[in-house]
């Protein structure tokens, strides 16, 4: 999907961690969150950089992957130890990741469209449903 994930991963990775949570270009007017999982196969932990959104009062991320038709392996991550720890603007924190159900992700996923428009195309491109976890203070 993209040649360099991991790259540009760890650009705005570094970004985000000397800018105090902030970073520019394509995610400048964005909230950002570095989420560190433990992966499902290897054990060993990976950061991700996602945007989030606070919808109800509840702190909200998404498996889009662009739209691509498969999930982004930190959703495979979550399921498999929902345990992580994320830092927000200079804010850090460990969570535990609860997946929305179906009624309840399908009750929210209109409001983040609504806030996020490019969400909604990624839904489009794609068969899958994206999945939605709020993330909750461990």
């Amino acid at each position: 999907m993209y040649p360099d994930l991991q790259g540009f991963n760890k650009n705005i990775i570094e970004e985000f961690r000397a800018n105090g949570g902030k970073v520019g270009g394509q995610f400048a007017n964005a909230e950002l969150l570095l989420l560190t999982s433990t992966g499902a196969k290897s054990g060993q932990r990976r950061v991700s950089p996602l945007a989030c959104l606070r919808i109800d009062g509840k702190l909200i991320i998404i498996g889009s992957f662009a739209g691509a038709d498969v999930n982004p392996a930190w959703v495979h991550n979550l399921r498999a130890n929902p345990r992580a720890h994320i830092e927000v603007g200079t804010d850090s924190f460990d969570v535990t990741a609860r997946e929305l159900p179906p009624q309840e992700r399908d009750e929210l996923f209109p409001k983040v469209t609504a806030a996020a428009p490019g969400f909604a195309e990624y839904q489009a491109k794609t068969s899958r449903v994206i999945p939605l976890f709020e993330l909750q203070p461990a």
